[in-house]
């Protein structure tokens, strides 16, 4: 049995409910020009040479010497392997049902809060250890058939927001929960409590968590709202029907509301993250028969890429 679809994570941890049915991505290989394959490196395993790697540029830049490149590697040169911490436990099918849960799998996701590690594995077995002791403290998977889908430490609260799907309803519906880091350390996990329950969070919906701002997003698909939450105390602040709303981009202090396009132009609008008034209005004109790559705000500047045209930066204010 194979787990529940993940959808691709943004910079803002944003987790998608699945659609129903829906199956895994496939893998194809990658070429370059006149359909020639390009050259791939050996796969690094290494979480060193993993980042040894991201900080050089790859080996080609290390070797053609001189600049910043050529002193980097002094960087790792004291970094040693402190400890090893394995999430998979033969006796799992004591507390879980699901056979793809038993299993081995490659881990996807780490967070770190304070003194304790959390490892999320692909299958969606979660598990916390304790850096002191270097001992797992527990699985945080209550229920023998919950699949965790993503990790967000709240360091508004000092808390550990896990969202989850469970095989009672074909993993289609996401479950928030939220445990203080310290009833974690004691491994006392029933001292937390579920998020956003009046929330239907079946597919296309989603929860999206802001730590920027320190706002929550969700979008509930039956009820055709977004709606917005303190970080803090998860308390509602206010909602925005989905009226046309094709998407909602995050940035420090803002919303942006892309509307259904029409052929010429598409609809805009910007609001206070705080109390959702809006703060203007406007249509951003695009070439006719072009579809949208994406449009993206940062800051006071809006970003808009249409295909085979150029990529476009305007002051919105």
């Amino acid at each position: 049995m194979d787990g529940p679809k993940r959808s691709q994570l943004r910079v803002r941890l944003r987790v998608t409910a699945r659609r129903r049915g829906a199956d895994g991505d496939g893998a194809g290989g990658a070429a370059g020009p006149g359909g020639r394959k390009r050259r791939m490196e050996a796969p690094v395993r290494n979480s060193v040479a993993k980042l040894q790697r991201r900080e050089i540029g790859g080996r080609q830049l290390a070797a053609r010497g001189g600049g910043p490149a050529a002193a980097v590697p002094e960087r790792f040169r004291n970094m040693q392997l402190q400890e090893e911490f394995d999430t998979y436990d033969e006796n799992a099918h004591l507390f879980v049902k699901l056979q793809f849960l038993k299993r081995r799998s490659k881990i996807i996701e780490i967070v770190a809060a304070k003194d304790i590690i959390f490892a999320l594995a692909n299958s969606g077995l979660c598990a916390a250890f304790d850096r002191v002791t270097n001992k797992r403290i527990a699985f945080l998977n209550l229920s023998p058939d919950e699949v965790i889908r993503s990790l967000f430490y709240n360091k508004n609260n000092d808390s550990l927001i896990t969202v989850s799907v469970y095989a009672a309803d074909k993993f289609s519906t996401l479950k928030c929960r939220t445990t203080p880091i310290e009833y974690i350390r004691r491994n006392q996990l029933d001292a937390g409590f579920p998020l956003f329950e009046s929330e239907s969070l079946k597919w296309p919906g989603f929860v999206e968590f802001d730590d920027v701002n320190g706002k929550v997003l969700t979008y509930s698909a039956q009820d055709g709202i977004y709606k917005v939450f303190e970080l803090k105390n998860y308390s509602f602040l206010y909602s925005i029907p989905d009226e046309n709303v094709q998407e909602i981009k995050i940035s420090p202090g803002i919303m942006l509301l892309i509307y259904d396009r029409t052929p010429s132009y598409v609809p805009l609008k910007i609001l206070s993250i705080e109390d959702g008034k809006q703060l203007k209005s406007f249509k951003h004109l695009l070439h006719r028969n072009k579809k949208i790559d994406f449009i993206e705000q940062f800051n006071e500047k809006l970003l808009v890429k249409q295909e085979n045209e150029n990529f476009q930066i305007f002051d919105v204010w």
